[in-house]
């Protein structure tokens, strides 16, 4: 029973005051409106067209991406450059990119493949596994009748043959050529193409008529014979390396015949060339021009040009300036261009410094996987992320990855269907690309370890915004 006090206090109140309590109805409303009883949790999403990367760390729904759909008005380029040491998942990235991407009819990837083992390319599994046979340059197998490219295919403009030549000349010789050199460069590339009519013209020709000019080329310029002699002489010997020395074979004649360009996917096989050579960044602005003058064509396909140990491209200038003519060309034609690199300062810092800077500039997608701390604080810099990105770069586990779609950032976690794992991670020890999915191996250790870089990631960006509403307070 109820003590009289209390119930005199209540009726006096509800004489004065109306009734104290009332019964709520229940309300109805649609998830829109309710969303905004919530504090926003990750930044929204580029929508739900185009292929599926994984999931949002922070909010837990899916990650969708695809540069077709969102150029124009959420990317001014559909260019994407990834990040990250060894380890972390770049390959699994890349290919499992790829396999989705070809599920669209109107999709053709070029890789350049210059990673492998065995005998063969990282991507070898995935060009089997679709009834692709990867084109392998192989300085051995071409004097063999292996697969050859030719620097003057007739497919190539005049004008892309002179410009390759040079490209290939000045990244041999570390320098440009000057105008001399280039003059007998040119006098006898204008020769060739004029006079050899009933077959493809081949590097040979050029060093011939380097070494032996004709008489009209110096007539034409005033100049004796023998200064036309010698102002060619470095560039024949440049070239000769490519028809006599250690990359003989591989571009001193026709095209090989059955290249098939309208493949869905096109993979060259560069893992048997040295890395580290002189002949890997050569190759690179070969395949380039060439594939420039042969596979990107007006037909309205979505292109997609891949490119491993992309550094080799970005760290020499001649080599960049020519990406960087392709990459503005292939915007108007459908093309976007994946560099993956292990470290920016390796062409931050390098002697391409001014093309690197262009080449970054047009990739309005980075993904950044784990880096030590310098190194992300540098790539930070380089490429404007916000602090709290930046902070947790170091703390990434495998798999996960920092996203950043023009200015759009988030913290990404890449997924794999069983379908694709035996695929993207090969039995071959210790290569990028044979890293188990961290869900696989010590469930328990990993899954640790990464919730732990989940709540510590998600604290940095919880202070981040309870800073940026104390600023906006005090303004």
């Amino acid at each position: 029973m109820r003590d009289p006090l209390s119930a005199l206090s209540d009726a006096f109140t509800s004489f004065l005051f109306g009734k104290v309590e009332t019964t709520r109805l229940p309300v109805r409303t649609s998830t829109g409106q309710a969303q905004a009883v919530y504090l926003p949790t990750a930044a929204p999403g580029l929508g739900d067209s185009g292929v599926i990367i994984g999931r949002e760390v922070y909010s837990g729904k899916g990650y969708i991406y695809d540069p077709f759909q969102l150029y124009g008005q959420q990317l001014p380029a559909p260019h994407w450059l990834v990040l990250g040491e060894s380890g972390n998942g770049k390959s699994a990235l890349e290919k499992t990119y790829v396999l989705r991407q070809l599920r669209f009819r109107d999709r053709q990837v070029v890789v350049l493949d210059a990673q492998g083992e065995d005998g063969v390319g990282e991507w070898n599994l995935i060009a089997q596994e679709l009834g692709i046979t990867p084109i392998r340059l192989d300085p051995t197998a071409a004097l063999n009748g292996g697969i050859r490219l030719n620097p003057l295919d007739p497919s190539i403009t005049t004008t892309g043959q002179l410009a390759l030549l040079r490209t290939i000349i000045e990244v041999a010789m570390g320098h440009g050529l000057d105008e001399r050199s280039g003059f007998a460069l040119k006098v006898a590339h204008a020769y060739v193409t004029a006079t050899i009519t009933d077959r493809q013209p081949v590097l040979m020709d050029i060093v011939e008529q380097l070494r032996h000019p004709e008489p009209e080329s110096a007539e034409a310029m005033n100049v004796d014979i023998d200064d036309v002699r010698a102002w060619g002489l470095d560039v024949a010997l440049v070239l000769d390396r490519l028809v006599d020395g250690d990359l003989r074979g591989m571009f001193d004649g026709p095209t090989t015949v059955g290249i098939d360009l309208d493949a869905p996917l096109i993979v060259f096989d560069l893992s048997h060339i040295d890395r580290n050579s002189i002949a890997m960044p050569i190759l690179m602005a070969i395949v380039g021009v060439w594939l420039e003058h042969t596979w990107i064509r007006p037909d309205r396909k979505k292109r997609i040009f891949l490119v491993e140990e992309a550094w080799h491209i970005i760290n020499s200038p001649f080599v960049a300036q020519l990406f960087q003519r392709l990459l503005k060309f292939g915007r108007r034609l459908g093309l976007s261009f994946v560099a993956v690199v292990h470290h920016l300062s390796d062409v931050v810092d390098g002697a391409a410094a001014k093309e690197a800077a262009a080449i970054l500039k047009m990739a309005s997608t980075r993904t950044i996987y784990a880096q030590k701390t310098d190194e992300a604080r540098a790539t930070g810099r380089v490429i404007g992320l916000p602090r709290w990105a930046v902070e947790i770069i170091p703390t990434l586990t495998p798999g996960i990855a920092v996203w950043d779609v023009n200015g759009n950032v988030q913290v990404v976690k890449h997924l794999i269907t069983e379908a694709e794992r035996p695929l993207v991670f090969t039995d071959r020890a210790m290569t990028e690309g044979s890293a188990p999915d961290p869900d696989d191996l010590l469930p328990d250790d990993i899954r640790a370890a990464e919730l732990e870089a989940e709540q510590r990631a998600a604290r940095i960006e919880h202070q981040k915004r309870m800073n940026e509403s104390s600023e906006s307070t005090v303004a």
